[in-house]
């Protein structure tokens, strides 16, 4: 996670074909499971859309776009924000 003046670019790596999105942070990795297959964007779409919507910013794919490996920029956030967001994502998953 690195801070830009356009927000914070989070490295994640993506495991589609999962039973249920679900964000798992283990260390300083950032794991995404994807429900979507990756044919034609499908798992790019549903990961911007579903970090959006738990950000509750825009989210904007930065590298990565064929890759399970991706970065993404979080727009206007900071990094205690996004830091807070994984973790109650995390503990949604422990509870």
């Amino acid at each position: 996670m690195s801070q830009t003046e356009d927000g914070i670019v989070l490295e994640v790596l993506v495991k589609p074909k999962s039973r249920v999105f679900k964000i798992i942070v283990e260390g300083d990795d950032v794991i995404v499971h994807c429900t979507e297959e990756p044919v034609r964007g499908k798992v790019n779409r549903e990961l911007i859309d579903e970090l959006s919507r738990i950000f509750r910013k825009q989210v904007a794919m930065v590298s990565g776009v064929s890759s399970r490996e991706k970065l993404l920029l979080i727009k206007g956030a900071s990094e205690s924000e996004v830091e807070k967001v994984l973790v109650r994502a995390q503990s949604k998953l422990t509870s």
